[in-house]
């Protein structure tokens, strides 16, 4: 598949300098942490678990309740944010959570302090979460443009927590990954990672409760997701790995389409 570098947003040029130095300084704070250390182990060894097997990430677009997640039981399988929001409707289960917002993390801190999922979380929240077995912190680095091959020093935050899914799917060695629910499409309106309060009823998640009654969380940037998306796509690719988008509709057509069922077939 061809990518049009045309319609993805070009990242603003950051002094390279500067840039090394505040990541060197961030890591260097984590690194005192201790649940840096039990993270940066517990990461080394999911390295590559599950080299050349297939994974699926749900991401949260009100498409999400269109697919058939009695399909999954037998794959591993990404849940990200507020999938737990999921549960009362399905008996499905994630493999694990992945969750990097912050808004996302301090709102649902409750269900990631009680669940046995293994949690993939952002390191700069773990003063809301308490450390157990199941939990892996990520530190993040947010001013650059990669993709982490290996998630034990660092990953790329991007611009949506499926960028995050993607590495991690990658670190740990799955060779083809599909997307549902990615429905790459908001009513809400504004400039992008904008910081808003959210109305009564959210119509742009899976269910109306994701980010409602005055929460507060912030606006998609779609353009930088597909910058983004186009990062991983290549690198997949080089490595002789595959991302496909098996969500019901949808506007994301940077990966190629396939159904659930295709893909896991």
């Amino acid at each position: 598949m061809i990518i049009d570098k045309k319609r993805i947003r070009k990242r603003p040029s950051i002094n390279p300098y500067i840039e090394a130095a505040n990541m060197i300084y961030e890591r260097l704070k984590w690194d005192l942490k201790l649940e840096a250390w039990k993270s940066r182990r517990r990461l080394k060894k999911i390295k590559d678990r599950y080299s050349g097997k297939k994974a699926v990430i749900l991401c949260n677009g009100p498409s999400l309740l269109k697919s058939d997640l009695s399909l999954l039981k037998n794959t591993f399988t990404f849940g990200l944010n507020k999938i737990n929001l999921l549960f009362d409707k399905s008996d499905f289960r994630p493999s694990c959570i992945v969750s990097v917002n912050k808004y996302a993390i301090e709102q649902n801190a409750s269900f990631f302090n009680k669940t046995d999922i293994p949690l993939f979380l952002n390191d700069k929240c773990h003063t809301h979460i308490f450390m157990r077995k199941n939990i892996i912190f990520l530190h993040n680095s947010h001013r650059t443009a990669d993709f982490a091959r290996d998630c034990s020093m660092t990953i790329y935050q991007g611009s949506t927590v499926t960028y995050v899914a993607m590495q991690l799917a990658f670190h740990m060695g799955f060779k083809e990954v599909a997307l549902i629910g990615c429905d790459h499409n908001f009513n809400s309106q504004g400039t992008p990672h904008e910081v808003v309060v959210s109305g009564q009823i959210d119509t742009d998640h899976f269910d109306p409760k994701y980010f409602s009654d005055g929460e507060v969380w912030q606006l998609p940037d779609l353009a930088g997701s597909e910058f983004f998306y186009s990062i991983a796509y290549d690198v997949f690719k080089f490595y002789d790995r595959r991302i496909f988008n098996a969500t019901v509709g949808g506007k994301l057509e940077l990966f190629p389409r396939v159904s659930l069922k295709q893909f896991l077939r």
